[in-house]
């Protein structure tokens, strides 16, 4: 197979992936027990604005995916196929679900578990091509860099804190789903990253310089 096709190819893969990942975010909104920090700043600024949460969460992607690119991070292909389908896959789950909001707790909590499976298998599908982070992750990679003498993990929590208040300054979900997302997600990732053996730390992701070069040596 040529270097192109196999490009081409893990597009693909990598659209299959954040289809995946996307379904599971939908599980987490329709568990209606609250949002992950970022899913509950778009949803509030879906409140605000004529957008509604896919659109909402696409032109946030946008934004800080030109954030991204003034810190200078790596920026693939995948990064920037995340950014502009993985808002509007979950709008297109919500609009497609014939249920009703849940409204029951012993319901939500094992529903929004599951939606971390799909949201971990969905990134293994997406990393494996090795094409670039999401453009939430390049963030906290560059901001972790401008601030070397805090750890990465009180970084992340600095910046979901402030994601979090707000969207919930703006009408945001928030409840125990929020509390479980910001500290179960990374730990259903891990079991399920245990299970199908994959560790992140292995992919060496390529910017778009690096894939548009092999593009044109493939032509």
């Amino acid at each position: 197979m040529t270097a192109r096709k196999t490009i081409l190819l893990q597009w693909v893969k990598i659209a299959l992936g954040l289809l995946v990942f996307s379904f599971g975010v939908h599980l987490t909104i329709w568990a209606n027990i609250g949002l992950a920090p970022w899913d509950c700043l778009g949803m509030g600024i879906s409140y605000h604005t004529p957008l509604n949460y896919g659109l909402s969460m696409t032109s946030m992607a946008v934004v800080i995916l030109c954030i991204d690119l003034l810190l200078k991070e790596r920026i693939g292909f995948g990064t920037i196929i995340d950014a502009l389908l993985t808002g509007n896959m979950v709008q297109m789950y919500n609009d497609l679900n014939p249920f009703p909001l849940n409204t029951k707790l012993w319901i939500g909590i094992p529903v929004m578990l599951v939606g971390f499976v799909f949201m971990a298998l969905g990134m293994w599908l997406y990393m494996r091509c090795e094409q670039g982070c999401g453009p939430r992750d390049a963030l906290l990679v560059g901001l972790g860099k401008r601030m070397p003498k805090v750890p990465i993990g009180l970084v992340e929590i600095l910046l979901w804190g402030v994601v979090l208040l707000a969207g919930w300054a703006l009408g945001g979900p928030v409840g125990i789903g929020t509390v479980i997302s910001t500290f179960g997600a990374g730990f259903v990732m891990q079991l399920v990253y245990n299970v199908i053996r994959f560790d992140p730390r292995d992919c060496h992701h390529r910017d778009v310089l690096e894939v548009a070069g092999e593009l044109m040596n493939s032509a």
